[in-house]
């Protein structure tokens, strides 16, 4: 990644007909309004006019989770890529153009997403989607700039998790935790899959998937909506739309018991990940468990009040530091987790009991009213919050769009976060996060001194 680290159809009649205006319930400033040119490119506009200030995302329906044996890597590889020049762009121009007007530019790849995206004046926006438009059908893949930055990929993946137990950790939990769910295999790609890609993987990969009716370009800022569908025909317009190939469903089999993964590595601490096997958004029957399950990651993990922090971590010092998490906006069933560290005179063995313990008191006691309000009030804090930010509002956009939810469903959370019930968050916990769904992944350290460095590629920078 190069960023580490979130429709509606409508016949063409002139760039600023048929937008539709969509009011978010309760926030008179959040009106997204929508366009889909012909060739299929959907475009959804933020306006915001606090700042002489714009966001632009170009996201596209690829990650991950679309790849298969053998070239494991090659969304993200291909986002690498997309940097090195066009037909009328040499490589490295498309940043230099940017961070000269002024703009900074980056890219991230996630497990159902592709997404470029730029901060800049108002006022160049339009150099941003001409530069984008360029490299969405003009991108030059050439065989030497591969070369080097496949090895640039590879150091990415030493650093940040051959490197780094705590990464290696979660990436072999993974593989362990889904057996034919493409969530297995890790973004950045299987260290083989990598030695062995060819620059034909990343044409065919770009030819496949980078086209105007698999992408969503997502404007959020000082801008008209009008003048953004304007822009978009003029530079996205004249492009032909492809055919998309049809994604097969990948179903989770049924897990029929625990799962258990050690891992020895060099570290300076333990390690503990404990995943239960849950739906998400897209994929659930009743739409209230999966807001039950994030009330759920509150109670459990919601700021110095929650109940890890209040019984593991300051109460009897279990843990120097543990938490639990959960995301309803993938594309495929998912992961409840909880992680941690035991304190210096707690075991791994007392952790992971204490972590189940916890969730054995809420299938057991409903929360309290008081628990249940407090983590509804910091969802409602956090969402005003987040407001400022149309970095952030935008890229919710872009997520939701482009896992197949539609970006209305941005406007749902926070009404179905405050209908949940006590007696549904003990539901859940019931039903989901039982031995049967639980996968657990041990980091054991070894010592730092055994630690042997694998780099080969010294002296390579990758700026992010």
């Amino acid at each position: 990644m190069r960023y580490s680290a979130f429709i509606v159809s409508l016949m063409l009649l002139s760039p600023a007909a048929h937008a539709q205006l969509q009011q978010e319930p309760g926030n008179n400033e959040a009106v997204i309004q929508t366009h889909q040119l012909d060739n299929g490119l959907k475009i959804l506009v933020l306006e915001n006019h606090r700042a002489p200030v714009v966001v632009s995302q170009v996201w596209y329906k690829v990650g991950s989770s679309y790849e298969y044996d053998g070239i494991t890597g090659v969304s993200h590889a291909l986002e690498h890529m997309m940097f090195k020049g066009t037909e009328d762009y040499s490589a490295g121009q498309f940043s230099e153009i940017i961070a000269a007007n002024g703009g900074s530019e980056n890219a991230f790849t996630g497990k159902d997403y592709t997404a470029y995206f730029q901060r800049i004046a108002s006022d160049r926006l339009e150099l941003c989607l001409k530069l984008e438009a360029d490299r969405m059908r003009n991108l030059v893949l050439n065989e030497d700039e591969f070369k080097k930055e496949i090895e640039v990929i590879k150091e990415e993946r030493r650093m940040r998790t051959d490197d780094n137990p705590t990464s290696l950790t979660y990436e072999r939990f993974n593989a362990v935790a889904y057996l034919n769910s493409s969530y297995h295999q890790p973004i950045i790609g299987w260290m083989e899959d990598l030695n062995t890609m060819t620059l034909d993987d990343l044409s065919q990969w770009y030819k496949t998937w980078y086209a105007p009716n698999n992408a969503t370009l997502v404007v959020a800022g000082d801008v008209k909506a009008s003048t953004v569908f304007e822009l978009a025909e003029k530079y996205f317009g004249d492009f032909e739309s492809s055919k998309i190939p049809v994604v097969k469903s990948r179903i989770e089999v049924e897990q029929q018991g625990e799962r258990r993964i050690k891992i020895k590595a060099p570290a300076k601490v333990p390690y503990l990940m404990m995943g239960y096997k849950v739906p998400v958004l897209k994929t659930v029957n009743e739409p209230w468990e999966v807001y039950a399950l994030e009330v759920l990651a509150g109670i459990l993990d919601g700021g110095n009040s929650s109940r890890i922090t209040r019984n593991l971590v300051r109460g009897k010092e279990i843990a120097s530091q543990a938490g639990a998490g959960y995301d309803l906006y993938n594309r495929q069933d998912s992961l409840f987790l909880l992680d941690g560290t035991p304190a210096a005179k707690s075991s791994m063995q007392q952790l992971e009991s204490a972590l189940i313990k916890e969730i054995k008191k809420l299938q057991k006691n409903k929360p309290d009213s008081d628990e249940l309000e407090r983590v509804k009030a910091q969802v409602m804090s956090a969402s005003v919050y987040e407001q400022d930010s149309m970095f952030y509002q935008a890229m919710q956009l872009g997520i939701l769009e482009t896992v197949n939810l539609g970006w209305q469903k941005k406007s749902d959370y926070l009404k179905n976060i405050q209908a949940v019930t006590a007696e549904q968050v003990q539901a859940v916990a019931k039903k989901y996060l039982v031995e049967e769904k639980l996968t657990v992944a041990v980091l054991e350290p070894l010592p730092l001194e055994t630690k042997k460095s694998n780099s080969k590629a010294k002296g390579v920078r990758h700026v992010h």
